[in-house]
């Protein structure tokens, strides 16, 4: 009986857990996945090109102005500023970006998709088809001193 009492409460426990562990997955993965509203990204970015054997720091102590874009994604989701300088990386000019979930995407004036993804908070990437790196970075407003 003390033995039966023990296999059913251990049964019971083991689905317990179970379901509070799938319900808690789905709670950090719903907070994961949220979108983000394109005011929240909308504002001054960098876009950066770099072989694969270069890292930020490396890329950033190089004087390669070439290799970097200075690019403005508004909040009606269109793009200004040096867009012709991100469209000769991706082979089309981005006109229009949205958010997703997992990151973001540049759309071309003939529907070229680029999805970038969420790297870190405000850092996007992608693998070009060339092998080199692209990568979006949010330009950080000068400081108040």
């Amino acid at each position: 009986m003390r033995k039966d009492f023990i296999r059913r409460s251990t049964q019971a426990f083991a689905v317990l857990l179970a379901t509070l562990m799938m319900l808690s997955g789905e709670a950090v993965m719903a907070r994961s996945l949220l979108l983000m509203e394109p005011s929240q990204l909308a504002g001054q970015w960098q876009a950066v090109l770099s072989g694969p054997d270069e890292d930020a720091q490396t890329q950033a102590m190089q004087d390669k102005p070439s290799n970097v874009c200075l690019i403005e994604l508004k909040a009606d989701q269109t793009l200004a500023g040096q867009t012709d300088c991100l469209g000769h990386w991706l082979g089309q000019e981005p006109v229009q970006w949205f958010t997703e979930p997992d990151g973001l995407s540049l759309i071309g004036r003939q529907n070229l998709r680029v999805h970038l993804g969420l790297r870190r908070e405000h850092q996007y990437q992608v693998l070009l088809k060339s092998g080199l790196t692209l990568r979006l970075e949010r330009n950080k407003p000068p400081s108040k001193d």
